[in-house]
């Protein structure tokens, strides 16, 4: 392509560019390192067919005032932890809500299927849940303590012992996803049938409400499990679905993204933990009001964080990314 043809296509392009650059103009950090991608494979192609030229010295001098841009929006950000709670992630998570709705699909299948086998097979729950659980909590039952199991223990033992449990079945589930995502969808499977079984076990029962103990920790605990799903589903399915990325590529891809997604849930797991060992064992004696707040405001929580948040962020990214694109285009001169 010849000099004057180089510079007549892409020049419009340039000089809003610079426009923004040179008037500050508030630019996304992704939008910006776009376009000084463009504008590096522009100073590139100038290189190596324009030696020597102005336009290659004016490419260069663009290129380096927008490094230098990119390099002082980069530093605006003082705190990466909070940045990343707050923005960074949930503005990433938006792209595999999809997939989380595989995730609880998948958990709420195998929840029905444990009900319904509980409902019609009494000696199912213990297949499920083991003679010496089932055993005691019958005893517990007729000794009018359906829940004593969560008594037992000390808070401060309580709280670290299923904190870490909770943490390690979130690991597994996204581990065992490795395994073109088998392995994920037995760890929802198996926790969906128990959950299911366990229901129906107090429900046969006729003590089906003193099951609201066990949602003071449960709504978050089960909700991140699902969660811990889709990061295992988003590493598998990279593997069996590369799209237009090598297998291996994809993979490292999605194993990144998946564990992204289990580090967002470990608070969430602390805060589950924290409930069980110091809330739930009073949950019984608390007001009826007060026990159907925490769960609520639990769920609330989960829902807003990992998908009315997410949505937000991405529409007001959207409408930041259309702005910032108006930005580079020149207005034309009234005359």
């Amino acid at each position: 392509m010849r000099e004057a043809s180089f510079v007549k296509q892409n020049k419009e392009k340039w000089i809003g560019f610079e426009n923004a650059l040179d008037n500050n103009a508030k630019i996304n950090p992704d939008d910006l390192a776009s376009y000084y991608i463009q504008l590096t494979n522009d100073l590139s192609y100038a290189q190596t067919y324009y030696p020597g030229s102005k336009t290659l010295l004016y490419l260069n001098s663009l290129a380096s005032q927008a490094h230098q841009k990119i390099y002082i929006t980069k530093k605006e950000s003082k705190n990466k932890i909070i940045s990343f709670w707050r923005d960074e992630f949930p503005l990433f998570f938006y792209q595999y809500h999809k997939t989380l709705l595989y995730s609880f699909l998948i958990f709420m299948s195998a929840v029905i299927i444990g009900v319904i086998s509980t409902l019609n097979d009494d000696t199912f729950i213990r297949l499920i849940l083991g003679d010496a659980y089932v055993n005691m909590t019958i005893e517990n039952i007729e000794n009018g303590e359906p829940m004593a199991v969560y008594k037992s223990g000390s808070n401060i033992g309580t709280f670290l012992g299923i904190t870490i449990n909770n943490i390690r079945v979130a690991i597994f589930a996204f581990a065992l996803g490795v395994f073109f995502s088998v392995g994920t969808v037995w760890v929802l499977f198996s926790n969906g049938i128990m959950l299911g079984s366990f229901i129906t076990f107090f429900y046969n029962y006729g003590i089906l409400e003193k099951t609201s103990t066990v949602w003071l920790h449960g709504t978050i605990e089960i909700s991140v499990i699902v969660i811990a799903g889709c990061a295992g589903l988003v590493m598998g399915n990279s593997f069996l679905f590369p799209k237009t990325f090598s297998r291996r590529i994809a993979f490292m891809k999605g194993a990144k993204d998946g564990l992204k997604i289990v580090v967002s849930t470990i608070p969430f797991f602390i805060i589950a933990g924290f409930i069980e060992g110091f809330i739930t064992r009073y949950g019984e004696q608390m007001p009826w009001f007060l026990a159907y707040g925490i769960i609520f405001i639990s769920l609330f929580v989960i829902i807003y964080y990992y998908i009315i948040y997410p949505i937000l962020l991405h529409k007001a990214s959207t409408i930041e990314r259309s702005e910032a694109q108006s930005n580079l285009i020149p207005k034309p001169e009234l005359t």
